[in-house]
């Protein structure tokens, strides 16, 4: 997860380097261009039997979601700070929980029911509705972190019945023809410039190796150790975004991110409480 921390970071830096000169579709379009053929090159080394799947349906429906969060997250990233776009984002696991109730039959638990509550009062405070202009990049912002919740609901299904290698291939495979059907349909296309061709490498590197970063942690620790760490990410873009671009945060994208981390830190203590029953009764039934 430090590794994802990082490998974010990065790509956020790429993002807005390259907003300048090119529009969120054509980094799209370059980020899962890179990515498609770094992990071509690696599934050609190790044989495409490695990536054979019987969930096609699955990944297509897990990367259009994706790939619609990530429009949103690279849009944000160009027009609001990093701070607020990280602090959007952790509306990922609030939508998730609730995802999880309404189409997979999960129970709603209280301290679950608190932790979506205090998730979309956090959200509320850092938007604001009503005392100030709402912009179109923190609607983006929460348009990734819906997007997002897709994903990651959809990969717990994945996660359970392939490697990390499958989803990574099907992830950059279906994104790239994405990317380049809705390149055709926007006008003004324009070729990077050789100051910009590293920040293009970075952003695609950096996007592969995050998530490989997040499936690997997923299979080697349990997922609360995962989310708490992922809490880092705010103070991290925080300190990013002050380094980079003088960003200073505002005290409402504090308090609000501190309700968002506190919903959160419930869910996942929730969560923690709900497998130490499951296996205390396990052991009881022997």
């Amino acid at each position: 997860m430090l590794g994802a921390m990082i490998s974010f970071g990065i790509m956020s830096i790429g993002g807005r380097e390259l907003s300048g000169d090119l529009s969120t579709v054509q980094i799209l379009f370059w980020r899962s261009l890179i990515g498609f053929a770094i992990i071509s090159c690696i599934v050609g080394r190790v044989g495409w039997d490695r990536v054979r799947t019987k969930n096609l349906r699955v990944h297509v429906g897990r990367n259009i979601a994706h790939f619609t969060g990530q429009f949103c997250w690279f849009y944000a990233i160009a027009t609001i700070t990093l701070a607020e776009v990280t602090a959007l984002e952790f509306m990922t696991p609030i939508w998730t929980v609730l995802m999880a109730a309404v189409f997979l039959g999960e129970g709603l638990s209280r301290y679950r029911l608190l932790a979506v509550t205090l998730g979309f009062i956090g959200t509320a405070i850092i938007v604001r509705p009503g005392f100030t202009t709402v912009e179109l990049g923190t609607i983006a912002g929460l348009g990734a972190s819906l997007g997002y919740a897709v994903g990651m609901a959809t990969a717990r299904f994945l996660a359970l019945r392939e490697r990390t290698l499958p989803i990574l291939f099907y992830m950059m495979a279906i994104q790239m023809p994405l990317a380049f059907v809705l390149v055709l349909t926007v006008s003004g296309w324009v070729w990077p410039s050789l100051a910009n061709m590293p920040w293009i490498v970075l952003v695609g590197l950096t996007g592969l190796t995050a998530h490989f970063c997040i499936n690997r942690a997923m299979s080697l620790a349990e997922a609360g150790a995962v989310t708490i760490i992922g809490f880092l990410r705010l103070p991290f873009m925080v300190l990013v975004g002050y380094l980079a671009y003088g960003e200073k945060p505002e005290v409402w994208l504090i308090g609000g991110s501190l309700l968002i981390v506190f919903g959160l830190y419930l869910n996942v203590r929730d969560s923690q409480v709900r497998d130490y029953q499951v296996r205390d009764s396990q052991v009881r039934d022997g």
